[in-house]
């Protein structure tokens, strides 16, 4: 593997922000407020366009941009030749006076949503997480409907409000009614909950008119963070019948501040589970190259792990799901983010949203100070984090997706 000049005090060799890795993201200083693009190495963030100015790089104007979009945009080319210059003013010492004033501690930094999101697809490609809920739902029924294996259900979410890690989360109030009410009741959500995602953001568009296969996932997929796409489930159980989730999931999406590139990940690539239903022809991956992802995800409320979610046994992969949220011919975006949906396992601590945890509040979950959680309450804090498998036994981290829990207004 390739190593740095950098010292173990900046980048320890079981770094998870190792070279190796070298996720993008934006940050401010209180120095600097200008928000600029900027790569995590160890315990320190690179300002990346600075060093470019002072190495005369072709591509300074995209790594000084105040989003990474211009970058994304840029396309798979651009983003390999922008990696491997990163790469090289990580390793070779010829370049230590140009990186070394450029070099911010990652507790100085402020971190800041890396892009602009254009639209939003949440997806449901958890065959744990779908069954799960079916079981919890429709007891004398099939736990997953007809068409889960033949295609990734998923829905259009709102851009607007993805927010980056960090950003508290305001508890919403809507419509909510339980099966023995008579009527709907207005109210904070009495069922606020969690689902501990990964998402893929879009970095080079496509054409109206145009799907995107299978094979193409690589050339428009810049790379992958994680989500929390909180949930109020009550206001969704009343609205959602008979179209899709609406005010229930809108009021947040959190998402991870480092963006870990595709290239990053080349040791991480699994087989998915084995289909036992055939698939049509735009979904069927059989002869392709694995694209399915081993993550190792831990899901903490208020510093006690929870849960492990075990992102490799997903049915649906990412680039599945993008064949299919392009198959009628909707374009791609820069900035485009879709999410994977909870992703789950069978067994309670492997599972990645309280609705199952807590099997609907029916078996709260004890916490080591006494408490009882059924779903969230007010001052809650949920932090998810991830790693992947790296080169020689490294692992390739994600950083975290936080987020607490504030009263309703009003």
């Amino acid at each position: 593997m390739t190593s740095t000049w950098l010292p173990a005090s900046t980048v320890a060799a079981d770094s998870p922000f190792g070279i190796h890795n070298l996720p993008y993201g934006v940050f401010t200083t209180t120095e600097d407020p200008s928000p600029r693009v900027g790569v995590a190495v160890g315990n320190a963030v690179l300002d990346a366009g600075a060093v470019a100015q002072a190495t005369g790089s072709d591509h300074a104007a995209l790594l000084s941009a105040a989003t990474l979009n211009p970058l994304m945009a840029a396309g798979r080319p651009v983003w390999t030749t922008v990696r491997a210059e990163i790469t090289a003013w990580l390793t070779d010492p010829g370049y230590r006076h140009d990186v070394l004033p450029n070099l911010t501690p990652l507790q100085d930094a402020r971190l800041h949503l890396p892009f602009e999101v254009a639209d939003y697809v949440d997806f449901y490609a958890s065959e744990d997480h779908a069954t799960n809920l079916g079981r919890i739902f429709r007891p004398d029924s099939e736990p997953l409907t007809p068409n889960w294996k033949h295609l990734p259900i998923g829905y259009h979410g709102r851009s607007g409000t993805v927010v980056v890690s960090g950003t508290d989360v305001v508890r919403p109030s809507g419509q909510r009614k339980a099966p023995a009410d008579a009527a709907p009741t207005f109210g904070p959500s009495r069922r606020l909950d969690i689902e501990a995602e990964v998402g893929f953001v879009v970095g080079t568009p496509s054409k109206l008119g145009e799907p995107v296969a299978l094979a193409d996932f690589r050339d428009h997929v810049f790379g992958v963070c994680l989500v929390n796409d909180w949930s109020a489930r009550d206001i969704q159980a009343w609205e959602y019948v008979p179209l899709g989730p609406f005010l229930g999931k809108s009021f947040a999406t959190s998402v991870s501040p480092w963006i870990v590139p595709l290239d990053a990940l080349a040791e991480a690539w699994v087989a998915p589970p084995a289909r036992d239903v055939p698939l049509l022809p735009y979904l069927d991956d059989a002869a392709a190259a694995p694209a399915g992802l081993d993550l190792d995800i831990a899901v903490a409320l208020n510093g006690h792990e929870i849960s492990r979610p075990p992102f490799k046994g997903m049915y649906w992969t990412a680039a599945q799901q993008l064949a299919h949220m392009t198959v009628n011919g909707a374009s791609l975006r820069t900035g485009d983010l879709y999410a994977s949906g909870t992703v789950s396992g069978p067994d309670r601590d492997r599972r990645g949203a309280f609705i199952e945890i807590t099997w609907n509040g029916q078996d709260p979950l004890k916490l080591p100070d006494g408490t009882t959680r059924g779903f969230l309450e007010d001052g809650d804090e949920v932090v998810i984090t991830a790693t992947a498998p790296g080169p020689d036994g490294t692992r390739v981290g994600f950083g975290a997706v936080t987020g607490r829990i504030r009263p309703a207004a009003g």
